[in-house]
């Protein structure tokens, strides 16, 4: 996936995340599909701007940046912020 795609599904996840959290601040905490869902985005949403910044960052230091990879969420997980 090139960045342009990737920061297009970033956004659609954003959008989708923010709708979601709108929801529960109107009507409640939804139900278990609805917070199933948002803690689904939440890591799919790590992983993807993971990849983004391994792209990056190969692009910034001359490497191939389709040698980035979508990493484990377990990995992910254990960054710190």
């Amino acid at each position: 996936m090139k960045n342009p795609e990737i920061l297009h599904r970033i956004s659609e996840m954003a959008d989708e995340e923010r709708r979601l959290r709108d929801s529960f601040a109107t009507r409640g905490f939804g139900g278990p599909a609805e917070r199933s869902r948002l803690g689904e985005l939440e890591r799919e949403l790590d992983q993807c701007w993971d990849l983004l910044r391994q792209r990056r960052a190969k692009t910034e230091f001359g490497q191939d940046p389709d040698e980035a990879h979508t990493r484990p969420q377990s990995v992910i997980e254990g960054y710190e912020s």
